[in-house]
């Protein structure tokens, strides 16, 4: 088992680490422990990531960096880590006293070997040595790099901090913590502050006594910053262990090599993540929780089966990474709402419309290989209305299997809004532009925040027009629709979908009014937030909103249609899936399988009550 230590906070570093990890877990052979020290944002994402990833062999133990801030806010920092970046200074006051010996690695490192040659240099320490550092690769530490440089006293050019080996027990028998407090409170009377954090009081204390220090080779840190040397490392090497993106420039650093080792780097940054599932060679048993169960379960399926593709998606266990890019939660306010919807790749081009019809917060899933994920923050970053808008939370669902996890996207969504109240829409869809302050004043006035159980119903029309003016209004919506430019949504496909709406009670509406359920309905609605999760089962085209909306009804919501409330479909080229359904019977039949044992599993939860849905269904069909 080899331990690893790495400090990582915020939305940035969470992203980083999982290009560390991929490039480790690629070459790794041993069994890993994980020590990761965090603030509660990369905790909430990492525990997230690890969980649903279920490496073989990896351990995962989080630590509070809340705890160590204490420990180094007394010291001055100019560089851009801030107080994280002082933290490996204080780790074995945070790690367990039985830890004898950890790598400690930067979060902006890739590997391109196996982590466990590294691990062996602890076996070249000698007695007095404690930590393994690689010398710093530019003319920092010499102080000539400009006019008036006074950089922290180090040995020759000194050492860099992104890859350490820490021999802890001998660490603490050293009184580390002494030291290291006088050394810097000593610098400090001369110094303003540390420049490059942590590594600069490893130095000075190394500069001291450097009898502590056992130099690694140049290969286990290729350091590719502004004023990089490490030219006269990899030149001459055989071959390259880790390279460091120590600049703050990362990977647009100037450098005539660049190129190649960007080309490293985003071999894993768009490396498939599930592949990394195998299980380490003659380290049996080390499964994650519950993958033994899955395994278990997927060879007993029949892959001569009709249906075999819809029972493997239902027990894909998908690699989630929440909140993907920066976000700031909305601020806590009784009858706020979040936009909630999923979308794949295709669809990305209707954010930046839908942005500027929702200024309100919105929790999006989006279901993505790793190579499209890089593609959509590259899009993001590169648009004027998405680059700004903070409040929406993107929720990578990274792709896996052939048919859409259409109802685990949206309950990813789901589980990870913030405000009391969701609107349960889809992303071709574009509400009203003043649908969100209308919603939120609708809640406050129907006082829903008791026991009253509601699901507001938010019409739903279409346009089969690319090329469409906006309505701003209810009357110029239903001025579009007496002209035949909008259609009630649907009503030529499946007009069961939203016929209990009762669209010509809405034109006249003045107030909210109750409807009730019936068979197929499936509006879009405004729930509060712990509303019933949507039923994984349901994958690909058919039935998957059908299924929340029973499940609204059996738990005795009630269905309130909006009055000024509406939310217009745009149209889009048919998904491969809802090409398959229309194509294929049998992908109809594992579809009509799948009811089935949705109304099964209803009828064992809400007994008797539930019959209501089964002998509406019955009737519809015998209708058709």
């Amino acid at each position: 088992m080899l331990h690893v230590a790495v400090v990582c906070a915020g939305y940035n570093s969470s992203r980083e680490i999982v290009t560390l990890m991929k490039s480790v877990l690629f070459y790794r052979k041993n069994p890993l422990h994980l020590h990761l020290i965090t603030d509660a944002i990369a905790r909430n994402i990492l525990e997230t990531l690890f969980r649903t990833w279920m490496v073989p062999a990896v351990v995962v133990s989080f630590y509070d960096a809340e705890e160590l801030k204490p420990l180094v806010s007394w010291i001055p920092n100019k560089h851009y880590s801030g107080l994280y970046g002082l933290m490996k200074l204080v780790l074995p006051s945070i790690l367990p006293l039985s830890l004898a010996r950890v790598i400690v690695l930067d979060t902006d490192v890739t590997f391109s070997s196996d982590i466990v040659e590294l691990w062996a240099f602890f076996g070249h320490f000698s007695d007095k040595q404690v930590v393994g550092l690689v010398e710093n690769q530019s003319d920092w530490y010499l102080g000539n790099l400009w006019k008036n440089h006074r950089p922290w006293p180090a040995l020759g050019r000194g050492f860099n901090t992104g890859v350490i080996l820490l021999w802890l027990d001998r660490l603490q028998q050293t009184g580390w913590e002494q030291v290291w407090k006088l050394t810097a409170k000593r610098e400090l009377l001369t110094q303003t502050a540390t420049s490059l954090a942590d590594q600069d009081i490893f130095n000075a204390v190394i500069k001291e006594h450097p009898e502590l220090v056992h130099p690694l080779p140049c290969v286990w840190n290729v350091q590719l910053s502004d004023h990089t040397l490490a030219e006269r490392c990899y030149l001459e090497a055989a071959d390259l262990k880790v390279i460091h993106w120590n600049s703050p420039k990362k990977l647009q650093v100037k450098n005539k090599h660049a190129e190649f080792f960007r080309s490293l780097h985003l071999t894993f940054l768009g490396y498939d993540g599930k592949l990394l599932r195998r299980e380490p060679f003659g380290c049996p048993n080390h499964f994650p929780p519950g993958a033994e169960q899955l395994q278990q379960a997927l060879a007993q399926l029949d892959e001569e089966e009709p249906c075999f593709e819809f029972r493997q998606q239902q027990l894909t266990v998908h690699r989630v990474h929440i909140t993907f890019l920066s976000y700031q939660p909305p601020p806590p306010q009784p009858h706020d709402v979040t936009l909630v919807a999923q979308l794949s790749m295709d669809r990305l081009q209707m954010l930046e419309a839908l942005c500027r019809h929702w200024p309100g917060p919105m929790s999006l899933a989006l279901y993505l290989t790793d190579a499209e994920a890089q593609q959509f923050l590259h899009f993001v970053d590169m648009s004027p209305v998405l680059s700004v808008r903070k409040d929406v939370a993107y929720h990578v669902v990274y792709r896996d299997g052939p048919l859409y996890p259409v109802n685990q996207l949206r309950n990813v969504a789901l589980a990870q809004a913030l405000t009391p109240y969701v609107f349960l829409s889809d992303i071709d869809f574009l509400p009203a532009y003043s649908l969100y302050d209308y919603l939120r004043a609708s809640i406050e006035q129907l006082e829903l925040g008791g026991r009253r159980k509601a699901a507001l119903v938010v019409p739903a029309f279409e346009t089969l027009h690319y090329r469409f003016s906006f309505p701003k209004s209810k009357a110029e919506l239903l001025t579009l629709l007496d002209a035949g430019s909008l259609h009630t949504f649907r009503y030529h496909e499946w007009p069961q979908g939203h016929a209990s709406t009762d669209y010509s009670r809405w034109r006249e509406a003045q107030a909210p009014y109750r409807v009730q359920w019936s068979a197929h309905y499936e509006p879009y609605v405004v729930v509060p937030r712990d509303c019933p999760r949507y039923d994984p089962r349901f994958v690909g085209f058919g039935w998957n909103k059908v299924a929340h909306i029973i499940e609204l009804d059996a738990q005795e919501y009630e269905f309130l249609v909006l009055p000024e409330a509406f939310s217009i479909h745009l149209p889009h080229a048919p998904s491969l899936d809802i090409s398959r359904f229309r194509s294929s019977p049998t992908y109809r039949d594992c579809l009509q399988a799948l009811k089935e044992e949705f109304h099964q599993d209803l009828s064992r939860r809400y007994g008797s009550a539930a019959l209501k849905y089964l002998t509406a269904l019955q009737l519809s069909r015998s209708r058709a």
